[in-house]
């Protein structure tokens, strides 16, 4: 079925953001790996996996849209040097994403391709928990202090 080509488009661009965050997630999962914190790579590496499902339900729904999938593109990848900038920085991928994903319905929607708007609406509700997880993460730290958070995420 041939597709919007200006929604492929975007659908590119947010498999751009997904690349990227898969990447950033990556990085800080094994951060925390390396730094004896079992509990937080768990988690961390867990919301690289579920940004990595949904790059290939984007690649998947770009090719049925007969458009071509690229997977060479990835945004500004930011590395934490600590855990709260990690956090921070990876709030800040969240917030993007999501807003991007309310661009990419809206769109979608405009032009009768309902089919690609409820699949962005799942990953939606998919950032929705990330960013809610992060933010859960960042309320911890500010109620018991870093240190003492630290202790929680030792196995």
């Amino acid at each position: 079925m041939k597709g919007n080509s200006k929604l492929i488009d975007v659908l590119n661009s947010l498999l751009a953001d997904e690349l990227t965050a898969i990447s950033q997630y990556m990085v800080h999962s094994e951060m925390n790996a390396s730094w004896g914190y079992a509990k937080l790579h768990e988690q961390i590496e867990k919301r690289a996996i579920d940004e990595m499902k949904h790059a290939e339900i984007l690649i998947g729904r770009i090719l049925f849209l007969e458009g071509q999938p690229i997977v060479s593109n990835l945004k500004d990848i930011k590395i934490g040097s600590d855990i709260p900038r990690q956090l921070l920085n990876d709030q800040e991928a969240e917030q993007g994403a999501i807003a991007a994903y309310n661009q990419a319905i809206k769109l979608a929607g405009e032009v009768n391709d309902f089919a690609t708007r409820d699949i962005l609406q799942q990953i939606l509700n998919d950032e929705d928990k990330h960013i809610d997880e992060i933010e859960e993460l960042q309320d911890q730290i500010n109620q018991m202090t870093l240190p003492i958070f630290l202790t929680t995420k030792i196995e």
